[in-house]
């Protein structure tokens, strides 16, 4: 049994040796006929060359194409044979050689001076032309990174010729990853390459569902058109839409809309432009332009006069107008186009747009999927939009809540409370630098920012705030000042320069939808902490003493006290409670903002906003009052995105609006809120 084997390999290697050396030689032969385009070629020369490789279609010429994409071939100078450096090295004279082997049949050739070869270097053109001669080869390969390095060359430069092999590839392969990619490029490439409508309408109708950038992209082209004059319609040529001058607008299918007066977008023709297409397509007269006009006048001034016109009284377009009707009927000169007979030479025509692709069941098909995919990717920038105001609300009420709290219990306008925010956040990054691990620090942060945020909040209303109750402009005035100094210390203690507050690892990246519909982890995060703070200062306030005591001084001072309560007491805890949740959402804040001395600035007006809009003292008034700040400030940056300058100011002017109907928020609060 092993002799019979044995002598089956012995008669196996002997039938395949020749073949082999046969298909050497051949491929040798190609190389030799078109070694001087190979040493040195662009991206111009190098195509027939590749052409007759790729034809070649063995594992050498994949082998080949690769080494010559890499860099990896080297040529003799003296006889243009094409090789490979295995290894480098010095002689025994110190002078550098290298070892080489033959580029096809990996013949070991010895050594040789190192200044006796030469390297073959591809630019960035040819090699980008290699890798898509690779394509066809890399696909029926059995090594999946093979498989996948051709498809992902295929995919950034799809070509007519890969279909067939990316169908074969399909049906072969087993991975189903990639099996699924490929798929996906196969209908791309139909769509674009496809020469088959059923094939291509197939392809077109199975994106209805994709909203990918490449699905829009891959459509678009189809319904690329140009316009077109003539005395009617021409019925044999695919017609996207019919256009009237200074009406229609282009829609994103392809078709044709009508201007509304509340419409921004500009009219696919305009009239001048539409009767320029008539004088390019021979049906009407040369428009004489004013600058044409005025040209043609200065060139006829003879003693100060141009024929019965004194030059002084061209002063202005009337009057040169007259004067050069009369010139050109003295000259025999163009005459000027009225704006009447404009109008009456394009009524006369039929302005239309012809779709580039001939094919009417391949544009509808593209028309309708692109419509269904456009309303979908609306839908889903309305939700997203939904989401991002939900996110800055979530932001804004953290931001605010503890402001909601001293401002409805004490009527304290703390203009300081930007700088507990600020502190807030700056208690996470020293946690960071004493501890390493992002997620203990920021667990611990939370907290540690509360602590030192209260206990800064108690010593503010016990050396300050406690003094002017009853003067609200002087505690503005005071906090004022405090939040200045704040923002000194901080300064002077941690420098002018940003300093990060970094997210654990698992807060990175986004939850993503679909290519439309993302929100960033740490997004969720903070709405998350935000709903956690609801419900807690709920719990607080309907379910502790505190918080009852907390509503009794709120509704009435005086009968509380009547009833054992400390007012003052009570004052310094509700100041300090809502300084440390200020603290809280510093770290909050902090994750997603460079912690600097300013951090608190950017948010103590939306603070006060979001107050005054849901109604002071009020946790609900609070949330109301951060979904429409929140919501409202997105949405007018929806509207003017390159603007958000603009969009705060409409937000403030719709704010001021509001309080003119509602002055005293969403939420009116009852008792000595009220009251002052």
């Amino acid at each position: 049994m092993i002799r019979l084997l044995f002598s089956f390999l012995l008669v196996l290697s002997v039938l395949t040796a020749p073949q082999r050396a046969i298909a050497s030689s051949e491929f040798i032969e190609i190389l030799n006929k078109n070694v001087a385009l190979i040493q040195k070629s662009s991206s111009k020369t190098v195509a027939p060359v590749l052409a007759e490789i790729q034809s070649y279609g063995t594992r050498i010429a994949a082998d080949f194409l690769k080494d010559w994409k890499n860099k990896e071939l080297f040529f003799i100078k003296e006889s243009s044979r094409i090789i490979r450096v295995d290894s480098t090295g010095k002689n025994e004279d110190g002078k550098k050689i290298v070892t080489i082997s033959d580029a096809v049949t990996n013949e070991k050739l010895g050594t040789r001076l190192s200044k006796d070869v030469k390297q073959i270097k591809p630019n960035s053109g040819v090699r980008a032309k290699i890798a898509s001669a690779l394509v066809p080869v890399l696909l029926a390969s059995e090594n999946i990174q093979d498989r996948q390095e051709g498809l992902d060359t295929l995919s950034r430069d799809i070509k007519s010729s890969h279909l067939e092999p990316l169908k074969n590839a399909i049906a072969a392969e087993r991975n189903e990853d990639l099996k699924t990619r490929m798929e996906q490029a196969y209908i791309y490439a139909s769509i674009t390459h496809g020469e088959n409508e059923d094939e291509i309408e197939n392809a077109i109708f199975s994106l209805r569902d994709n909203l990918s950038l490449e699905a829009r992209a891959a459509l678009n082209p189809l319904l690329s058109s140009r316009v077109e004059v003539g005395k009617q319609t021409d019925n044999s040529v695919n017609i996207a839409r019919i256009i009237i001058p200074d009406v229609t607008v282009k829609n994103a299918d392809g078709s044709a809309g009508r201007r509304h007066f509340l419409s921004s977008e500009k009219p696919e023709l305009t009239l001048l432009s539409a009767y320029q297409m008539l004088v390019d397509a021979g049906y009407a007269k040369p428009l004489i332009t004013p600058h044409m006009r005025d040209e043609s006048l200065t060139s006829h001034i003879i003693d100060g006069r141009v024929g019965e016109f004194e030059v002084v009284e061209l002063n202005t377009k009337e009057a040169r107008d007259m004067a050069y009707t009369f010139l050109a009927s003295e000259k025999n000169l163009p005459a000027l186009i009225s704006a009447q007979t404009i109008e009456l030479a394009v009524a006369g025509h039929v302005f239309y747009a012809v779709y580039d692709n001939p094919s009417k069941r391949i544009t509808n098909a593209a028309s309708e999927v692109l419509s269904v995919i456009n309303g979908k990717v609306l839908i889903f920038k309305l939700l997203d939009l939904a989401l991002d105001g939900l996110s800055l609300a979530s932001i804004y009420f953290l931001a605010a809540i503890g402001l909601a709290i001293t401002f409805g219990v004490m009527r304290v306008i703390n203009m300081a409370h930007g700088e507990f925010i600020m502190m807030g956040a700056y208690t996470g990054y020293v946690i960071q630098l004493l501890i390493p691990s992002y997620t203990v620090s920021i667990l611990l942060a939370i907290p540690a920012a509360f602590c030192v945020t209260f206990f800064a909040g108690v010593l503010l209303e016990r050396v300050v705030i406690r003094h002017l109750y009853k003067r609200p402009l002087e505690t503005l005035l005071a906090t004022f000042g405090i939040s200045i100094a704040l923002q000194q210390i901080a300064k002077n203690i941690f420098g002018t320069q940003a300093r990060p507050l970094t997210s654990p690892s698992w807060l990175d990246g986004a939850f993503v939808v679909n290519d439309v519909l993302a929100i960033s982890n740490i997004r969720i995060a903070i709405f998350v902490l935000g709903l956690l703070f609801l419900g807690l200062l709920l719990y607080v306030m309907t379910r502790t003493r505190f918080g009852l005591e907390t509503r009794a001084v709120t509704q009435n001072p005086a009968m509380a006290a009547s009833m054992g309560i400390n007012p003052e007491r009570i004052n310094m805890l509700t100041f300090g409670f809502g300084s440390g949740i200020a603290g809280i959402a510093g770290v909050a804040i902090g994750l997603f903002s460079k912690v600097t001395s300013e951090l608190g600035s950017d948010y103590i007006v939306q603070s006060f906003m979001t107050v005054v809009v849901g109604g002071v003292g009020n946790i609900w008034g609070t949330l109301a009052g951060a979904a429409m700040i929140g919501s409202l400030q997105k949405g007018i940056e929806w509207f003017n995105p390159s603007n958000t300058l603009a969009a705060q100011t409409y937000m403030i002017i719709f704010i001021i609006l509001f309080i003119q109907f509602k002055p005293r928020g969403i939420f009116a609060l009852k008792g000595r809120a009220a009251e002052d």
